[in-house]
């Protein structure tokens, strides 16, 4: 069964966050909170939590993952960005999108695309899980909990504690989250391109 952690989510305990990042580090799967929704996230380094979110999404392994990190200096150890990129991204971060961009050699080969070499990448505004990145102090491997047959991400951590009790370890409760999730921009070939509209204003990619 999955344990259910309540944090407050402008004042998030201490303890609490401490128990999730002690948990991840033992390549738990955790369910929390951002502002585009709900996201499923493990360490990394943990390929059986990747396997798990694939199982849980009804997903291949073609899925393009993202990374969620802390800030852009942990974002910029992740992926290429020209001064172009740089700057528009600077602009909205942190935010509801997700970039998708060439990965460096700080990504293990098994995240990024098989052709493109890219990876996702995003900076999420929301003071629970920047806490966690915080304690964690690395990103964290990331897919929006939209599970098969629905087009959202889920909202409420009751509702995935129910149905997802023995597919995760962790489920975070802090209330309940937006319902659309982040706008895609693909800026791997040097121009924004979008691909999924979402949260984020997409026009300022357009």
């Amino acid at each position: 069964m999955a344990r259910y952690l309540d944090v407050h989510p402008d004042n998030p305990q201490p303890r609490s966050i401490q128990q999730i990042v002690d948990a991840l580090h033992d390549d738990a799967l955790i369910a929390y909170p951002t502002d585009s929704g709900y996201a499923l996230g493990c360490r990394v380094g943990n390929r059986d939590g990747r396997d798990r979110i694939l199982k849980i999404r009804g997903l291949d392994d073609r899925h393009h993952f993202t990374l969620v990190c802390r800030d852009f200096s942990q974002l910029g150890q992740l992926v290429h960005v020209d001064n172009a990129a740089f700057r528009a991204i600077r602009a909205v971060t942190p935010g509801p999108y997700t970039f998708i961009l060439p990965g460096t050699p700080e990504v293990p080969r098994r995240l990024l695309h098989p052709k493109k070499k890219t990876v996702g990448v995003r900076i999420p505004d929301h003071t629970v899980v920047q806490a966690i990145l915080d304690l964690l102090d690395e990103p964290l491997l990331s897919s929006s909990l939209i599970l098969p047959g629905e087009t959202e991400p889920r909202t409420m951590g009751w509702e995935i504690k129910e149905d997802l009790d023995h597919a995760v370890d962790i489920v975070v409760e802090a209330g309940e989250t937006p319902a659309e999730p982040t706008t895609v921009v693909d800026w791997s070939e040097g121009a924004p391109e979008i691909i999924r509209r979402g949260a984020g204003d997409p026009d300022r990619f357009a």
